[in-house]
């Protein structure tokens, strides 16, 4: 009886916020109180959701956006973009080896922090044949930081009057999952959004790269590379947006929606944050990963303000 009541209240939040009754902090926290009351009863459908449903929703986002913004968003991005990468995945290596942490999984915790969460995790496991505790930990870690920032970084950008430029390019850069950093922005501002999204999807193309690097430090040959391939869907959005192919009320309703199917997947984020894996990494990959965390969120906001 208890798995049925649990299957229809997670059901029921999800349509909640594919409503617009949530909104994204509310969203993730009640999708982690969720999975401590009653356990995920959609643990392995959750996790293969999240991926799908977040690019659905950032190709959705694309029909709000004009080209020459994105362009020119992308191209002011793209050095602090290449900057923090090669920072963060240098210093990420340093400190796994000075922490003793377990090569691998302090791999996939730079990589996460570095381009872009899970996604990146996702991307580079299977170049260095990560075992899938290693992965769930790495994971587990990257979405209970991602959580975090979901509430201090627009409490932050407040404080210190960002504009929504500013807090956008901040957001891309420092926070790690895609869906936290559109999560983030949704409340700060349209700007806000519009550059937040561009400069992280820009900056998720360096997936490929970092699988190369990869490969060579762990040695490993004739695994495939995941490409990001939604990316040319989500800029085949804006460009129909910014040649009005659609009238503007479709393309309108594609943004709410896809607005709504993101706050519906950080719902999914939430439920599938693991207690049991993060008590069983012990204390130094978190360490490792609050560690480049911040160094990047302090790091890019000084970049940023200067």
């Amino acid at each position: 009886m208890k798995v049925s009541v649990s299957k229809i209240i997670y059901v029921l939040l999800i349509i909640s916020a594919l409503f617009g009754w949530l909104n994204s902090p509310t969203a993730l926290v009640l999708g982690f109180i969720f999975t401590l009351i009653f356990n995920n009863p959609f643990q392995s459908f959750s996790h293969k959701a999240i991926n799908y449903l977040l690019k659905v929703s950032v190709v959705g986002l694309g029909f709000g956006m004009l080209i020459n913004e994105t362009l020119e968003t992308s191209k002011e991005g793209l050095g602090l973009t290449a900057f923090s990468i090669f920072l963060t995945v240098g210093l990420g290596l340093s400190l796994t080896r000075i922490l003793k942490v377990d090569l691998k999984l302090g791999h996939l915790i730079t990589s996460g922090t570095a381009i872009c969460g899970g996604s990146a995790i996702a991307a580079i496991s299977p170049v260095i044949k990560a075992k899938s505790k290693t992965i769930s930990i790495a994971l587990g870690i990257v979405f209970l930081l991602n959580s975090i920032a979901l509430f201090v970084f627009p409490a932050l950008g407040h404080l210190l009057n960002l504009t929504q430029e500013q807090f956008g390019l901040w957001c891309a850069v420092a926070i790690h999952d895609t869906s936290s950093v559109v999560g983030a922005a949704i409340g700060y501002g349209d700007e806000a959004l519009r550059i937040a999204t561009t400069v992280k999807l820009s900056r998720t193309l360096w997936i490929i790269p970092l699988s190369i690097l990869s490969m060579f430090l762990f040695k490993t040959k004739g695994e495939k590379i995941k490409i990001p391939y939604f990316i040319i869907l989500f800029i085949g959005a804006i460009i129909i947006n910014s040649y009005h192919i659609l009238p503007e009320s479709a393309t309108s309703f594609i943004v709410t929606m896809s607005k709504r199917l993101l706050i519906a997947t950080l719902f999914l984020v939430g439920s599938t944050i693991s207690v049991k894996d993060l008590k069983s990494s012990g204390i130094k990959p978190i360490i490792l990963a609050s560690s480049l965390w911040i160094f990047i969120s302090i790091f890019s906001l000084i970049y940023i303000l200067n």
